[in-house]
């Protein structure tokens, strides 16, 4: 199956979502959440992903996760990650009991593509949403599903095309029919050297020329298809007002930052959260503008 193959049947039947003036999304990719060991990239942007959280949570926005959630390629169980990220799911939680969370899965995520392993990898942990004793014994994500592909339907300007979610990986060869053997070389070959600074060069997020080719394929496809493709896999964050076509949100992994795209009043920002300091040098959680707002159907 070619990479145009794989990308249409991702979106297959996919969750379809409203698209208008009152809607706010909020799209992160890539998160890569570990154990809390020396291996988990996470680990460094917790708190920047933690506060972004709960801003977004405040102000009303719509989670939705673009797939590699999880680090579940180095990790074998999700329990472990949960734990060590406990107040992260608690938050995620409050945005799924309020029907403001989505989740897509990613190459390193792909487990949860089978929706009795999600749920019950995703039911194992209990969570409290605020000092609601009540709450204390319900599962984090009771009968969640998580999907290869979700599109944003536009419903408030005429003939406007939709926006097309998904991971990314599908443009990938290695990362999608060959990811149990990239999961296996990470596992046990990769990770082990990752110590030493030794980069898996069949990462597109890590390896530059598999990263132009993947994103040179996920563009493509939405040009021809006519969409607008939004992505993560590649870590590399995209907006521009001048392509219409293909947007990134990045990652949470970045050495010093976090990147996520908001959408709000059909206008899409690429926005960086990242520790700044203060003029009497305190430091706190800055949010950047790195580009737009840049409308979604220009007039």
């Amino acid at each position: 199956m070619s990479y145009y193959s794989r990308l249409n049947k991702s979106f297959e039947g996919a969750l379809r979502l409203p698209l208008n003036n009152c809607t706010k999304y909020i799209l992160i990719s890539d998160c890569h959440r570990g154990m809390g060991t020396s291996n988990d990239n996470f680990l460094k942007n917790q708190n920047l992903y933690f506060a972004a959280l709960q801003h977004y949570y405040k102000s009303g926005y719509t989670y939705i996760e673009l797939g590699d959630g999880d680090e579940l390629w180095e990790n074998r169980k999700m329990k472990q990650i949960i734990e060590a990220h406990s107040d992260v799911f608690r938050l995620l939680s409050c945005f799924y009991g309020q029907g403001r969370l989505h989740m897509l899965y990613g190459n390193h995520d792909m487990i949860k593509k089978d929706s009795r392993s999600a749920v019950k990898n995703c039911s194992t942990y209990p969570c409290c949403c605020g000092n609601n004793p009540y709450l204390e014994n319900q599962p984090l994500f009771p009968d969640i599903k998580f999907h290869s592909g979700i599109i944003l339907e536009n419903t408030s300007v005429p003939d406007a095309k939709d926006i097309y979610l998904t991971h990314g990986h599908q443009a990938d060869l290695f990362n999608s029919i060959l990811w149990r053997l990239s999961r296996f070389l990470v596992r046990y070959f990769w990770k082990p050297l990752e110590r030493y600074g030794v980069l898996d060069p069949t990462s597109a997020a890590k390896n530059y020329t598999r990263k132009e080719k993947t994103e040179k394929k996920l563009h493509r496809w939405a040009e021809q298809e006519n969409h607008i493709l939004i992505t993560g896999h590649t870590h590399r964050p995209t907006l521009s007002a001048s392509d219409p076509f293909y947007y990134n949100s990045g990652s949470c992994v970045h050495p010093y930052c976090i990147t996520c795209l908001e959408i709000e009043h059909l206008h899409i920002s690429l926005v960086k959260w990242t520790l700044a300091a203060r003029p009497d040098m305190s430091l706190y959680v800055s949010r950047e503008l790195l580009s737009g707002p840049v409308p979604l159907y220009p007039v």
